[in-house]
């Protein structure tokens, strides 16, 4: 079954064409890469498909149905998940306050909140920096902190930018594992 679609998507900036015509499909279960050189043009697909911005022209279907027009908090709560590129967990609060400020979000019991914070961070590894704040995590525990907020609410799809930027090799081999 087809989990995401988009259709012909495209977006200019000034009049520049960055992203030309981009038609993707994704199947439940399926992990699917999107390859391009800098400035290809990725970024901008990723962010039309999550609604932090809107395609000039095309089509974004989840689960059949049309999102394009979507609010992102409400893609989110369709089951449609992001880790960013760029750094997004917050400095100043500890890794297990990071996955609670997501958590806090959702309908859940405190109980469950919890549970899956403790999950999470020992899925990743992260018991040791469990208390520590965002700003002394290493390069590969923020990483894995990011990827672990992404996956708190469960999504139904995540999408991934550069997931691996900045992780030592053996760390992405463990990355990968959990990601699968």
């Amino acid at each position: 079954m087809t989990l995401l679609e988009t259709r012909s998507l495209v977006k200019k900036y000034s009049g520049r064409t960055v992203v030309d015509g981009v038609s993707v499909t994704i199947d439940q279960r399926s992990i699917v890469g999107l390859l391009g050189r800098n400035g290809a043009g990725k970024t901008t697909s990723f962010r039309m498909i999550m609604g932090m911005i809107s395609p000039d022209k095309g089509q974004v279907l989840f689960e059949g149905r049309d999102i394009t027009r979507m609010a992102m908090y409400k893609r989110a709560r369709h089951g449609i998940g992001y880790l960013s590129q760029e750094p997004s967990i917050f400095q100043r609060l500890s890794v297990r306050q990071n996955l609670m400020a997501i958590l806090e979000t959702m309908s859940l019991s405190r109980a469950e909140r919890h549970r899956r914070a403790d999950m999470l961070i020992e899925r990743f590894s992260l018991e040791e920096v469990a208390n520590s704040h965002g700003r002394f995590l290493s390069g590969g525990e923020r990483r894995k902190l990011e990827i672990a907020r992404a996956m708190v609410t469960e999504p139904s799809l995540i999408l991934l930018d550069e997931p691996f930027s900045g992780v030592d090799p053996i760390a992405v081999e463990e990355l990968q594992d959990e990601i699968r």
